[in-house]
């Protein structure tokens, strides 16, 4: 009779033993996948601020750039220069914006790819302890 008694509890602590091992395992697993997720989303936002920088420096310097040409407007040549540099300044600061503006819209809700693994694993042993033979 000790046989079988210690069959048993040797049998419970094993899978004790294997179903925490999973557990840890799959944490880790998730713990990784966080972490990827916080990676990318630091470099979206470091993305969008090199492009808000891009914009504001052009900008300014575009607008310098039409204010020496107002104070220079009748001089010879230089009017075309500044005129030029000017309109090509503005334009750079102009596409930036508009890329800085269909950046931010791309907004994404953090960890998405974590919950919807989340949400699996939890309808996997659902459906395991569901599936389970009963004690009777």
């Amino acid at each position: 009779m000790s046989d079988r008694s210690s069959g048993v509890s040797g049998g419970i602590l094993a899978a004790t033993k294997n179903g925490a091992a999973t557990l840890l395992a799959t944490g880790r697993t998730r713990l990784e996948l966080l972490g990827n997720e916080f990676g990318e989303e630091k470099l979206r936002a470091i993305r969008l601020l090199l492009l808000a920088q891009m914009a504001s420096f052009c900008l300014i310097v575009g607008t310098i750039l039409l204010i020496g040409l107002v104070t220079v407007l009748f001089w010879e040549q230089r009017v075309v220069l500044l005129s030029v540099l000017g309109t090509a300044f503005l334009l750079g600061g102009g596409v930036a914006l508009l890329a800085l503006r269909r950046a931010s819209r791309g907004r994404r809700h953090l960890f998405t790819t974590s919950i919807a693994e989340l949400e699996q694993d939890i309808r996997l042993l659902q459906g395991a302890a569901r599936s389970e033979p009963k004690a009777d």
